[in-house]
């Protein structure tokens, strides 16, 4: 026998190793091959045309967000370009891109407060949580954060993140990151606004508008166009989606011809540093002053953001990824998602990378570019680079005010106050985790967040520990539970039956009608018991009926005293059975029955 279960259990882990070696176990891990077989030159040019365009938005994009973390702008080009190369190898959307988000930035800037060490730190401890979390298949989590808490801290962002950028719209100096004492402090100064940032930012945030317009509202093209109209179509399409790079491009010239002239009426981003990032360790200490401080004091300093910022990031990128693959009829795997972005903020750490996420912009551009494969992100990791290596000397003369309007437009499509207009006509309670969420963020992000999952948690939880139960009287007293029991309910549950056959002059038998019940946990048999007794003790019946077969078996297993069930009760067939049998002669007969 033990040379038998030894041979078993060798067999055993063969199996589960073959399972794990077999080519569809290393296709799960490594998406890219199942699609690279099929690879053809059509899929190239389009994944190209995509590749480009996303790169002229990716590069204005990473630089303004740099400046929402609080770190210097060459930091958003950093975080731009690993997450290309890595999600081509290990994503299962076609359409993500990863790198640089508003959201994150703001998030990274609240739990780092601008420092450099920190925010590298935050990528590395951040892409070894999401890591974990995919090779242990918690995806799962994230459906425990509703879809009114997302809007709810999405358009409390884009309060936040906007308004933040109107002190390098006016070029005001010494705001304070805190959003109350921002608005106080912004308002409080605003006689000190230059009004050559002024200027320049509203008619950037104009220029901008007028092109998103004619973006959405210029015809598409059909075929048997003149190839003139065709041309004039491609070289609109180009210009309204580039808008990003035309913006920052020319209000960088106009800052150099001002500055050629002897005159500064714009402040300017300033020196950067120039060339690729260096590979090295993240930094598990620093250095402040004459001081070191250790791996312990950093992680303390980051706090409850590294609970928050891995959860965030997953949540955004997944979402994206989500809503993506519905639109375009393909499937993600969500913990293989959470392997790719934890890999992307892992190595990017070492090249000097801010935590990265999923960009729905970005996504959106790439998915309506016609993008094929994730191959298309690798042309833009290729544009980040090429921008670092040669044209980081030009971005000193770009004005933080055409960079603070890029933000501006970018983030102001994510405020979203129709939720609450639906929310009131399909289910009012959701109403308390979206608003708890909204205003709580404008105080302390963690805290809105936090609470808007608690309150979400607990409406989720009010009908578990309260469920639904409906009472007849007609010829003996009949209550059916509507939903499964847990241990939440027992004293629910016990209040009732009290109310309905104890506290009734006289007390009164009672049946449990148990159809509904699918669930039921060792709280609640122990709970049964006890009730058993209460109405034996008063000389009275507690029978069940309408056990579903799982449920018979939990109850009989128990071997409760005094258990009774009752078949068939709504057909008018009674047949009562005591479990006073061996268990299981009480199972053969309930099947019988």
């Amino acid at each position: 026998m033990d040379c038998l279960g030894d041979q078993q259990g060798r067999s055993s882990s063969a199996s589960v190793l073959a399972r794990c070696c077999s080519w569809e176990a290393v296709q799960r891990r490594l998406p890219f091959l199942y699609w690279i077989p099929k690879y053809s030159l059509q899929w190239l040019q389009l994944d190209l045309i995509a590749g480009l365009t996303v790169g002229l938005t990716v590069v204005p994009q990473a630089l303004a967000y740099a400046e929402v973390a609080g770190l210097p702008v060459e930091f958003g080009l950093y975080s731009s370009f690993v997450g290309c190369f890595i999600y081509c190898l290990f994503g299962t959307s076609k359409d993500v891109t990863l790198g640089p988000t508003a959201i994150m930035s703001l998030l990274v800037a609240v739990y780092t407060s601008s420092d450099k060490s920190l925010a590298i730190l935050l990528a590395f401890l951040s892409g070894c949580i999401q890591l974990v979390m995919g090779l242990l298949n918690f995806g799962f989590l994230l459906d425990f954060i509703s879809y009114p808490v997302i809007k709810a801290f999405t358009s409390a962002a884009a309060i936040t993140i906007g308004f933040s950028q109107v002190k390098n719209l006016l070029g005001l100096k010494d705001i304070p990151r805190q959003f109350v004492l921002q608005v106080y402090e912004t308002f409080h100064k605003l006689s000190s606004t230059r009004f050559g940032d002024a200027i320049l930012g509203f008619l950037c945030i104009a220029f901008l508008l007028a092109l998103k317009w004619v973006k959405d509202h210029f015809p598409r093209t059909y075929r048997g166009m003149p190839r003139c109209y065709r041309f004039s179509y491609i070289i609109i399409w180009v210009t309204t989606t580039a808008r990003n790079a035309i913006v920052v491009v020319a209000a960088g010239l106009v800052a150099y011809s001002f500055e050629v002239m002897g005159l500064s009426p714009f402040v300017l981003t300033g020196k950067t540093a120039e060339g690729l990032p260096q590979f090295h360790l993240p930094p598990f200490s620093e250095t402040v002053g004459n001081r070191t401080v250790s791996f312990s004091e950093m992680v303390q300093k980051i706090g409850v953001g590294l609970f928050i910022i891995p959860m965030m990031g997953v949540l955004e990128s997944v979402a994206i990824a989500r809503a993506f693959s519905s639109q375009n009829n393909y499937r993600i795997n969500t913990n293989q998602e959470l392997l790719a972005i934890g890999l992307s903020n892992i190595l990017g750490s070492f090249l000097s990378s801010y935590t990265v996420t999923g960009s729905f912009g970005r996504t959106a551009l790439n998915s309506q570019t016609g993008v094929c494969t994730p191959a298309g992100g690798i042309l833009t990791g290729l544009l980040v680079l090429f921008s670092l290596e040669y044209l980081t000397p030009l971005f000193y003369y770009i004005p933080k005010a055409a960079l603070a309007a890029v933000i501006i437009c970018a983030v102001a499509p994510m405020f979203d106050m129709k939720i609450c207009k639906e929310l009131w006509k399909v289910k009012r309670i959701d109403l308390l985790p979206f608003l708890a969420t909204f205003f709580l963020s404008f105080w302390e992000i963690q805290y809105g967040i936090i609470i808007g999952i608690l309150i979400s948690l607990i409406i989720v939880c009010i009908p578990v520990a309260q469920p639904k139960i409906k009472t007849t009287d007609t010829g003996g007293l009949h209550m059916m539970v509507m939903s499964g029991l847990s241990f939440p309910a027992m004293e629910y549950l016990r209040d009732a039956i009290y109310k309905t056959a104890f506290e009734v002059s006289p007390p009164r038998s009672l049946n449990l009608d148990f159809s509904h019940v699918n669930v039921l946990d060792y709280s609640v048999v122990i709970g049964l018991q006890e009730l058993i007794h209460e109405f034996q003790s008063q000389g009275l019946s507690l029978s069940f009926s309408g056990l579903q077969s799982e449920v018979l078996r939990i109850l009989l297993a128990a071997d409760l005293d005094g258990f009774k069930h009752l078949q068939n009760i709504g057909s008018g067939v009674h047949y009562e059975e005591e479990c006073t049998e061996p268990l299981l002669h009480n199972v053969n007969k309930s099947q019988n029955h």
